[in-house]
């Protein structure tokens, strides 16, 4: 059996609809999801993300934050049978508020990867409270403890692997160090890309605003140019028979275009587009955490 990718339900959050995917609806309020991801089956538990620090924090980007119905990085784990203590690597797609926040809970024998450029950018002031410093300093607490971080160039090197059959790679798009986290699965690969892709719906599916065949709609938050975006999350999908954003539920490609979605695991039951609820409610999550 091959590796798996759990979703995590690390937390929700209430932002603006816009900052999800560009002028789509900008002044009306919507909750999503945040996710962290475990990948299972390997030589060592590997987490990816790992969510905002406190609710409260999210008020720093005007936004409102909620941990509820088991929510949590340690109730998450315990659901696998797994402590924090267990998790070898956690690895960041990038280290926005909502994806670096709970780091400083893993001990510092959990090594912490991620890439140099990201580190960099956190430091740089260019999106502000998108990096708290809370988050910011710990990681140098990390740099300064041996083997508590591991700092990748993958604008130079391209891929790296951490354990067989996981591999990263810049990914760009979102964040000027963002990266991907790539698995082979039983049922192909599977792409956890962070917030390349925020909503699959309207930026791949129905593709707000979009009338060039399959290009992509772009988010409403992105550190680069829409060009750089466009082409993060063309990347994303292109080889992939699973992509897994943060604030969204696993799609199933073909060809790169989404076929259908699964919930709470890849590989996982299939459901279609046509069957997948329009906006999945906390009804439609525990409808399909429990079938």
């Amino acid at each position: 059996m091959g590796l798996e990718v759990k979703v995590l339900d690390l937390g929700d959050i209430e932002l603006d609809t816009s900052f999800l995917v560009l002028a789509q609806d900008p002044g009306r309020r919507q909750q999503v999801p945040t996710f962290g991801f475990l990948i299972t089956g390997g030589e060592a538990p590997v987490v990816i993300d790992t969510g905002f620090s406190h609710p409260e924090i999210m008020g720093n980007l005007g936004m409102s934050g909620w941990w509820r119905d088991g929510q949590g990085m340690e109730l998450q784990l315990e659901k696998h049978g797994l402590k924090m203590s267990d998790v070898r690597y956690v690895l960041h797609t990038h280290l926005h508020i909502d994806h670096a926040g709970y780091d400083s809970k893993f001990p510092m024998q959990t090594m912490v990867v991620i890439n140099r450029r990201e580190l960099e950018y956190s430091a740089s002031g260019l999106m502000g409270e998108q990096y708290p410093a809370e988050y910011v300093k710990h990681l140098i607490d990390r740099l300064h403890t041996p083997d508590a971080l591991r700092l990748l160039d993958l604008e130079v090197v391209g891929e790296e692997e951490i354990i067989p059959g996981v591999r990263v790679e810049h990914a760009g798009g979102h964040t000027e160090g963002s990266m991907n986290v790539l698995v082979d699965t039983d049922e192909g690969l599977a792409c956890i890309c962070g917030d390349v892709i925020y909503d699959v719906k309207h930026q791949l599916i129905e593709r707000h605003l979009q009338v060039m065949g399959l290009d992509p709609a772009v988010t409403g938050n992105h550190g680069g140019s829409k060009r750089a975006e466009k082409a993060a999350i063309r990347n994303a999908i292109r080889r992939s028979r699973f992509v897994l954003p943060a604030h969204d539920r696993p799609a199933v490609l073909e060809r790169g275009q989404v076929v259908g979605r699964t919930f709470d695991s890849v590989p996982g039951p299939l459901i279609s587009n046509e069957q997948w609820p329009g906006k999945l409610t906390r009804e439609h999550q525990r409808e399909h955490a429990t079938a």
